[in-house]
């Protein structure tokens, strides 16, 4: 049990720092990035605002899928992982991993229409590769939460 709460406060410490990045990310660093973009590409100045707003997004759905985690974490310390608060958070990595999997479909679709290289397009279906198998993972992780739970609560009303 010891390893455990030294995994889980280590991991909370890269949370933390991770977030963090994050934040400075959607604060300046996007923003700036595509301003810079707009100054010396006039001709794709059009797009600054909407791929501002996209990675912003998707940097959103990953501090949910980060506070989430540090959730099951409050849960695993507390020895309470095996219960209907745990699926809650689950729910809402799931969610947030399908959010962000939708708008990134929409934008790997109108890349693939408007490119001139195929090696964009090949990248981003990769990524879209991985980030539909983190989800999936994600689905089938929950369904082993849901079925260790229920045999928790079992032994616990047989105990």
């Amino acid at each position: 049990m010891v390893t455990t709460h030294r995994a889980v406060a280590a991991l909370r410490v890269f949370l933390v720092l991770m977030f963090g990045v994050l934040v400075l990310f959607q604060v300046m660093s996007l923003p700036g990035q595509f301003r810079h973009m707009a100054e010396e590409s006039p001709d794709q100045a059009h797009l600054r605002w909407p791929l501002t707003a996209i990675t912003v997004f998707w940097v959103l759905c990953v501090q949910v899928v980060i506070v989430s985690i540090w959730k099951l974490l409050t849960l695993v310390k507390k020895d309470r992982i095996f219960s209907e608060a745990s699926l809650r958070w689950v729910d809402l990595i799931v969610w947030a991993i399908a959010a962000g999997w939708v708008v990134f479909q929409g934008v790997f679709l109108w890349v693939g229409f408007n490119a001139d290289d195929p090696g964009v397009p090949l990248v981003m279906f990769l990524m879209s590769i991985g980030l539909t198998v983190v989800g999936l993972l994600m689905v089938v992780m929950r369904a082993l939460l849901r079925q260790a739970t229920t045999l928790r609560t079992d032994m616990e009303s047989v105990i």
